[in-house]
């Protein structure tokens, strides 16, 4: 008999050879027709296969995110087979799943492959899929996989990396793959699938090695998910920030400039600094003090932080000055900066905690290829804060940040977050500094921290800044898409690197604890999310141009003009279509930029003193005095923004 235990703690018998689907169908048949994958002992097992002893044990369905990788790998697989079908001198190297679905980079040869091929390809797909082959994994010799490949340089290269005794094929019907594990118990699961594009792609992600094809796909368990899914995929292309923030006035880029480095326009800069001015308000109330550095460090400041190892080569190089030997970097960091202004001068525990904050502009050499919109620019400006405190006040600022997170997200209206802890990989230590006992106290005080304020969180292992543990939370949009926003970090490290010194109430000199934290992130990659998740409707109080002034003719601009006055003096903002168009027009155009309220101001408006109100996107709600209209959108401003406490 073997003993496993599940998730809630609970602990069932099962014969010698049982599966994890013979554990599903034990709790119920219901679980049973929908498990797709299983970890055991925190390794991935197939579901059909028996469990190799006692252990505990996670059932993953559709709704889990294990779920949907074992079912995209598995759909990669009879992407794969169907490929084959078509093009069988092709040469198949390797296929994952992804966030969205899997593609499978393939070397066809003098083939080639287009979207008129998709169709043929999705039907041979389902086809296959209706046969309900199960997917078998079975270990191999390191000479029988070597000696199936003899025509594959690709996967031989594959083969030759790995150690015999860990090389394992999955097999379905008449398919063949090397593959390390993770399959749903049969084809007969995918129900929907999509070819959705193809693309160049290097073997191994190197330039010098030959280029392959790419072919992307999705699959789904029920036809109307990929329904579903794609009408998402058509809402994102009208939210894309790069299309409406081309619409809507705000940023720009030239290649005169250079790739990556964004240009605000005047109504995007406008809003940017709303944001700031927002951020920098809340900052006040929670005790931060502003502070300013320069664009530029000298590269011994970077050597000093670590950031010169880790970034270096990667980065923009070093600048040159007239002084032989003389080497200053583009700034990739704020943190080394303000390491140096804590150390200008002599620190006690009394002064503790101290909170420096900047919005400071960075610049990191992005490959051109990841280059996309604000989301990857080469310059951006961080709402960056490093804290210094005593060990004893880590726990209490860590949670005082924690609440300014949350109140940013309450206030620009993202519903749906959660806190990612975010900690040193179990085994591959190398890419972190510091002692193991640093990160330990590090780690604690973040778990802690997060408990305390009864945040749901996940730890992923390996998501460690190279100095320290860290909080990221990770937020949903209005489609459903997770993005990263928002980050604290404690670190034991740069401290004791810069040598950062208080004296403290033993009269003995002590090393503080630094917290980094940008609740924004960066204000480019945050623009772009903000974008997409409202579609460029802005709240009132962040959008551009509260109100248009729509004159119904070339008579009543006067009278716009005076409405114009009244408003701005009510510190709302306003434009006026003087445009000889139709009134029809004018709505039109300003419902297309997003413009929350339409004042259309004629002869009746005029003799009464009042406006004749419409709303983006809920037409007319009425004729009112100047007076109420401002007090009504000013009011709307106000019970958007409450003040941070």
């Amino acid at each position: 008999m073997i003993n496993i235990t599940l998730p809630d703690g609970s602990v069932k018998q099962f014969e010698d050879g049982a599966s994890a689907f013979d554990v599903a169908n034990s709790i119920s048949s219901g679980l049973a027709r929908n498990v797709l994958s299983a970890t055991f002992n925190d390794k991935t097992v197939e579901v059909m296969d028996p469990l190799p002893g006692d252990g505990n044990l996670t059932l993953h369905t559709w709704d889990s995110q294990e779920g949907k990788t074992a079912f995209w790998h598995s759909s990669a697989h009879l992407l794969a087979q169907t490929i084959l079908q078509f093009y069988p001198d092709a040469k198949l190297t390797i296929g994952p799943a992804i966030e969205n679905g899997f593609y499978y980079d393939v070397d066809f040869g003098d083939k080639s492959i287009g979207e008129g091929d998709f169709a043929k390809i999705e039907k041979a797909m389902l086809e296959n899929a209706r046969q309900k082959h199960s997917f078998k994994l079975h270990p191999v010799s390191k000479a029988d996989a070597l000696a199936m490949y003899t025509d594959n340089p690709y996967k031989t290269e594959l083969i030759e990396n790995l150690t015999d005794g860990e090389i394992t094929f999955c097999d379905h019907a008449d398919f063949t793959d090397l593959c390390r594990g993770g399959h749903i118990p049969n084809t007969g699961f995918i129900k929907a699938v999509k070819v959705m594009s193809v693309a160049g792609a290097y073997w191994r992600g190197d330039e010098n090695n030959p280029q392959l094809t790419r072919v992307y796909g999705i699959s789904f368990p029920k036809a109307a998910l990929l329904k579903e899914y794609l009408e998402l995929l058509e809402e994102a292309k009208k939210r894309d920030h790069r299309k409406l923030g081309k619409e809507l006035g705000l940023f720009t880029f030239s290649q005169r400039v250079g790739q990556g480095l964004p240009l605000w326009l005047p109504k995007g800069a406008a809003l940017r600094e709303r944001l700031e001015q927002f951020l920098k308000k809340a900052q006040r109330a929670a005790g931060y003090e502003p502070v300013i550095t320069p664009h530029i460090g000298s590269k011994e400041l970077y050597v000093t932080s670590g950031h010169y190892a880790k970034y270096g080569k990667d980065s923009f190089q070093p600048i040159s000055t007239p002084v032989d030997g003389e080497e200053y970097l583009l700034k990739p960091m704020n943190c080394p900066h303000h390491c140096e202004i804590y150390k200008s001068e002599p620190r006690s525990y009394r002064d503790l905690p101290i909170r420096f904050a900047e919005f400071g502009t960075v610049y990191r050499y992005e490959q051109s290829g990841e280059l996309h919109g604000l989301t990857r620019v080469r310059g951006f400006t961080q709402d960056d804060a490093h804290l210094f405190c005593t060990p004893d006040q880590l726990k209490e600022e860590f949670k005082k940040v924690i609440d300014l997170v949350l109140y940013i997200f309450k206030t620009l209206d993202f519903k749906e977050y959660k806190a990612q802890v975010s900690l040193r990989d179990k085994e591959d230590r190398s890419k972190y500094i510091g002692s193991d006992e640093n990160w330990e106290k590090a780690e604690s005080a973040i778990k802690e921290a997060v408990a305390e304020k009864e945040l749901p969180f996940v730890v992923e292992y390996g998501e460690a800044a190279f100095y320290g543990p860290k909080l990221d939370f990770m937020v949903k949009d209005a489609l459903g898409r997770q993005w990263q926003l928002g980050t604290i970090q404690v670190d034991y490290n740069l401290p004791e690197r810069f040598e950062l010194e208080y004296k403290g109430s033993d009269n003995e000199t002590h090393r503080p604890v630094m917290i980094h934290r940008a609740p924004f992130g960066s204000m480019e990659r945050f623009v772009a999310v903000l974008l997409e998740h409202c579609g460029g409707n802005f709240p009132v109080w962040l959008t551009p141009d509260q109100v248009a002034i729509l004159p119904i003719s070339e008579k009543y601009m006067d009278y716009a003009q005076k409405v114009s006055y009244l408003l701005k003096n009510n510190d709302l903002r306003t434009l006026i279509d003087e445009r000889a168009e139709k009134t029809g027009r004018k709505i039109r155009d300003a419902e297309v930029s997003k413009i929350p309220y339409m004042l259309i101001v004629g002869e009746k408006e005029a003799e009464t003193n009042t406006v004749s109100v419409r709303k983006h996107g809920e037409g007319d709600i009425g004729t009112m005095s100047i007076e109420e209209f401002a007090n009504m959108v000013n009011k709307e401003v106000s019970d958007q923004i409450e003040n941070f406490e």
